[in-house]
């Protein structure tokens, strides 16, 4: 099947079978490998990527699925020499210790501050017609989907709100 992807602002086209996930295309057909597949089930969260703003599990979803969709995967957030504030926050809090969720994390801490910032409420926020301040609850329910096997989760909270702050 003819796919075309726009990854990181790149178009690329692509003849994949159907079945083929997201996960699989960014990383096995185009040298992707930021993303991680940890679970395959949708499960842990290593697998998170953008799509039109929003985080998604790229193992459950297929690439045909997202023919013209706006993919954003850990490479297209912040490159070695120019990182994004929230990564530099994951190295400066000690917010990861393997590395092996970290893309994950940060994708989807990505999309979250910017839910916050649209006044999305979650299940914590305690009164859904205010904005959801960034309490540690609320930050750990919104990332409930991102699991860390090495535990680092009090640094990557701590990333979290120091990058909200700082952007505030």
């Amino acid at each position: 099947m003819k796919t075309e992807l726009t990854i990181n602002g790149t178009q690329h086209k692509l003849e994949l079978d159907p079945r083929t996930t997201l996960l699989d295309a960014l990383r096995h057909h185009l040298g992707l490998t930021g993303s991680k597949k940890g679970c395959d089930h949708g499960q842990c969260g290593a697998c998170t990527v953008m799509v039109n703003g929003r985080r998604i599990n790229s193992c459950l979803t297929l690439a045909c699925m997202h023919d013209g969709d706006e993919i954003t995967t850990i490479e297209g957030i912040g490159q070695p020499d120019n990182l994004s504030p929230l990564q530099q926050a994951f190295i400066s809090q000690d917010g990861f210790q393997c590395g092996y969720c970290t893309p994950g994390q940060i994708c989807s801490a990505t999309a979250m501050l910017e839910e916050i910032a649209e006044g999305w409420p979650s299940h914590a926020t305690e009164d859904i017609n205010d904005r959801p301040s960034l309490t540690v609850d609320e930050i750990a329910e919104r990332m409930s989907g991102n699991l860390c096997r090495c535990a680092a989760y009090p640094n990557i909270v701590e990333a979290i709100r120091k990058t909200a702050e700082e952007s505030a």
